[in-house]
């Protein structure tokens, strides 16, 4: 599909520049960036990777906590045409390696924090040809980020043409069920999230949005930076996440929306000076990342008081954010994660690929112009998600006669026991009431007569203690017999993700081993 006129992202900011040069866009740390600022800088970086040869289609890699530079690179790497590729900063060195490797990144920008890893790994990836640090002193064969903007601040480099199907970015799955798979982000593809999520929220240019989340991830990039943006918004970055940190801020810039993940939240609320500030400028609150456990949802509304707390589902595949709990079915419909967002459309289907019924449980599908492409350079994985046109995501659910979706599971997490099926989901939840389970996660675990039974892995809360007997006398009478856990292990914390999901297949692999005891 091709369009006439500037496509590239980052014309946000040469028009904010030119509108509005004065207005303050990103807030991190003590730093107040204008769009005269940004633009300046933005520039200066686009002549920088200019003479480093980087052209259009060219991968830019970063390896970086956020900070107001990761914009700055965004918008840069797009301004010449060439494809932005963030980077999981939790990943070890050969997972840095492998995705590096596969996406044959040119240029990786980064900071001492990541120096030793990057180092260790330079040899074997081909195609990495030049290394930027923000971090001053660098070694020799590093480049320093502020002097590289300094020797070309003045430069006027305009957005280079993109069409829809251009990709704009390159993300790599959380490998949740198998090794990451690079999904292509097109310019389409964002614009259609970003005219969703604003079409959701009513997002203006009044609106700031508080960055809790890594940059490097779709929550805290897409469902609170990028749209925002767009809309002309301003952006507050934290570094890390960190609950008082996050309240702290709420109050001191007046943010107005959020992006948390399960865990995210469940932290704040377990900080027991978060009812101590004042949290009323947040309007919106985008769950996600996992399903939200239904107690939690209670607890969010009692500490952001103005707030909606919209329950979302979506995935890297999609730039996030499919489906949103709308403000009015927030308790009428507790345990929904919404209705799909414009220009977006859901079905669930059987493993022939057959409509279901309402009510009935099958696999997730998406159809809609904010859907990627494919996998970078993975054509059997591409087939095999995208299928007639529609996507599948792995994941169970099921609509209501409303056309609300619930997750059920996915495919991997449902427990087969003696021929009946069990979400493990229900069963977190049950967990999940307990007053002195903090978390829990249950996977199925080898049975003689059954083939499976759960094994659930809890975390308690702190000062508190539990026998496996009393959780399992705790899911009695709330579950079916053959749902209740027939073994309990109690761990400190559980695997996540980026976004908050938890990693499964840690469980099993690590239940295997034994090493979680």
């Amino acid at each position: 599909m091709n369009f006439t006129g500037n496509q590239n992202f980052s014309s946000i900011v040469t028009r904010g520049a030119s509108n509005e040069p004065d207005k303050v866009v990103i807030t991190y740390q003590d730093k107040k960036i204008t769009y005269r600022t940004l633009q300046e800088r933005v520039s200066a970086l686009s002549q920088g990777l200019l003479k480093l040869g980087i052209k259009k289609d060219d991968i830019v890699a970063v390896l970086l906590y956020n900070c107001s530079e990761y914009l700055e690179i965004l918008f840069a790497v797009n301004r010449i045409g060439a494809i932005f590729l963030p980077l999981n900063f939790r990943l070890a060195a050969y997972e840095c390696a492998g995705i590096l490797e596969d996406s044959g990144a040119k240029v990786i920008i980064s900071e001492d924090s990541f120096h030793l890893t990057l180092n260790s790994i330079r040899d074997g990836v081909t195609n990495l040809q030049h290394f930027i640090t923000l971090s001053p002193k660098p070694a020799d064969d590093w480049i320093f980020y502020e002097k590289m903007l300094a020797d070309n601040l003045g430069a006027d480099i305009p957005d280079a043409h993109v069409e829809f199907e251009d990709l704009h970015r390159l993300m790599y799955t959380s490998g949740t069920t198998s090794r990451p798979k690079g999904v292509m982000i097109t310019y389409g593809n964002l614009y259609w999230k970003n005219i969703g999520h604003i079409w959701e929220f009513d997002i203006t240019a009044q609106d700031k949005t508080l960055i809790a989340g890594p940059l490097y991830h779709v929550g805290g990039l897409d469902l609170t930076a990028t749209s925002t943006l767009y809309r002309g918004g301003s952006v507050v970055i934290l570094r890390k996440f960190d609950a008082l940190e996050v309240v702290k801020t709420i109050e001191k810039e007046k943010t107005t929306g959020i992006w948390l993940a399960p865990a995210m939240t469940n932290i704040i609320l377990q900080e027991p000076k978060a009812f101590e500030y004042q949290l009323d400028s947040i309007r919106y609150i985008i769950g996600g990342g996992e399903r939200m456990p239904e107690p939690l949802v209670i607890k969010v509304q009692q500490l952001f008081k103005n707030a909606w707390f919209c329950d979302a589902y979506g995935l890297t595949e999609t730039v996030s954010g499919d489906t949103f709990l709308p403000k009015n079915k927030t308790l009428e419909k507790l345990g929904s994660v919404g209705l799909p967002c414009i220009h977006l459309d859901v079905k669930i289907v059987d493993k022939d690929g057959n409509v279901r019924l309402p009510n009935q449980v099958g696999e997730i599908t998406f159809r809609g112009p904010k859907v990627t492409k494919g996998y970078w350079k993975n054509p059997e994985a591409t087939k095999k998600a995208i299928r007639n046109g529609w996507f599948h995501t792995g994941d169970i659910g099921r609509m209501d006669d409303e056309g609300y979706l619930y997750i059920v599971d996915r495919k991997k997490d449902m427990i087969i026991s003696g021929g009946e099926n069990i979400a493990s989901l229900e069963v977190e939840r049950i967990l999940f009431e307990h007053p002195y389970i903090l978390e829990a996660s249950v996977i199925g675990i080898p049975h003689e007569k059954w083939g499976e039974v759960p094994k659930a892995f809890v975390v308690l809360k702190p000062g508190y203690t539990l026998s496996a007997e009393e959780v399992k006398q705790h899911c009695m009478g709330k579950l079916a017999k053959f749902k209740v856990p027939k073994e309990v292990e109690f761990i400190n914390e559980l695997p996540r993700n980026p976004s908050g999901k938890v990693l499964k297949r840690l469980l099993r692999k690590e239940e295997q081993g034994g090493m979680l005891r």
